[in-house]
């Protein structure tokens, strides 16, 4: 991509073209004005110069340009191409924000160009000059104005365009660390629970560890397929694999090693976001009741109505020590509660009795017929 500095030269290339050869044209159509000479030429070429060095010297340049077209002016050469240099720096000095120095300029040329037919009695002058001069400097102005606002409102909305991909971008990281959380939580959980019970129970009763050791497997499984899927992302972008959804609940309750009841009342289609909150909701309940409370009673209930889906996970208190209690990273709850307000909805979790009770509730939309 060429930079914005790049584009002068050939802008000046232009400019020393253009206002060489219809100075010359107009040399013939105007036999009463003074023939170009030395003086004139090196008066036309003080524009495309100066707007090589504009950048650099932005108020300099800008005043030697409309100086040296004065001069060219009063000094009886024809008219044409002279003018292409100090339209060009208008712009150059609207669009980099000096337009003070770029309406100063545009009004002394108002006032040398009127001024001047009066004074030298051109035969030009009158009512007609004047009001084409000044319709051309203001007509010039206004162009350059309504570029200037034409080019910020397409920066603006280009860094709106960037902003807005920084904060999907932003949003699609949290969506992938929530994901990574509640799979790691949960299944590094159960793996330490399942590990625990099999080193206890592989001599005594090693059919019910064998029990356990392939459900270790199987949880350690699933934690590299989901990490997989988001490398997959982070490398090539590609499309995730289907998260998991209620469809999967029977697994899942399987594979905690916990005494579940699952309770379902209503039935309807459920939006993707909705039944993946629903699961990670359940999974995150059923790895704190794991942590915090051993050998109790869970029960799953999914009610789904016509506005809402109500998940409620309770379970009846730790019959064993805790021995993972203290070992979680404290996101379990906060997290579950930022994906159901995230989708509008709400997510209570106290003490229940001797055991502990986690209720959400996610509004659903409008069935349609």
């Amino acid at each position: 991509m060429r930079s914005k500095s790049g584009f002068a030269p050939y802008l000046a290339l232009i400019a020393a073209v253009l206002q060489l050869v219809l100075s010359q044209g107009a040399q013939r159509g105007q036999p009463f004005r003074e023939p170009l000479d030395p003086l004139a030429y090196g008066l036309l070429l003080v524009g495309p110069l100066m707007i090589v060095l504009h950048r650099r010297f932005p108020m300099t340049t800008a005043v030697v340009t409309f100086l040296a077209t004065y001069v060219y002016v009063w000094g009886g050469y024809p008219y044409g191409g002279v003018f292409f240099s100090p339209i060009a720096m208008l712009f150059l000095l609207v669009l980099r924000r000096h337009r003070r120095m770029a309406w100063i300029l545009a009004g002394a040329s108002l006032v040398t160009f009127t001024a001047y037919p009066w004074i030298t009695l051109q035969p030009a002058r009158g009512l007609f000059h004047d009001l084409a001069v000044t319709s051309f400097i203001l007509l010039t102005m206004v162009v350059a104005e309504l570029v200037r606002i034409a080019r910020e409102r397409r920066d603006q909305q280009q860094r709106a365009a960037e902003e807005e991909t920084r904060r999907q971008a932003s949003e699609e990281r949290l969506t992938m660390a929530q994901e990574l959380h509640d799979v790691l939580a949960h299944n590094i959980s159960l793996i330490h629970v399942q590990a625990s019970t099999a080193l206890h129970l592989m001599d005594a009763n090693p059919e019910q560890a064998r029990t356990a050791l392939a459900t270790i497997k199987t949880a350690s499984k699933e934690v590299l397929g989901e990490l997989r899927s988001v490398l997959n992302v982070l490398r090539e972008d590609a499309p995730r694999a289907p998260t998991a959804g209620l469809d999967r609940l029977g697994e899942l309750i399987e594979r905690s090693g916990m005494e579940v009841t699952l309770e379902r009342a209503g039935s309807r289609p459920l939006p993707p976001p909705v039944e993946r909150a629903a699961y990670r909701i359940v999974q995150e309940s059923l790895t704190n009741a794991a942590r915090h409370a051993p050998g109790s009673t869970v029960t799953v209930r999914l009610e789904c109505g016509a506005h809402e889906l109500v998940i409620q996970v309770s379970d009846t208190g730790a019959t064993t020590s805790a021995v993972l209690s203290e070992s979680g990273s404290g996101n379990g709850i906060p997290g579950m509660r930022e994906r159901a307000t995230a989708l509008g909805g709400t997510l209570a979790a106290a003490p229940s009795g001797p055991g502990f009770r986690v209720e959400a509730r996610l509004p659903l939309p409008e069935e349609t017929s």
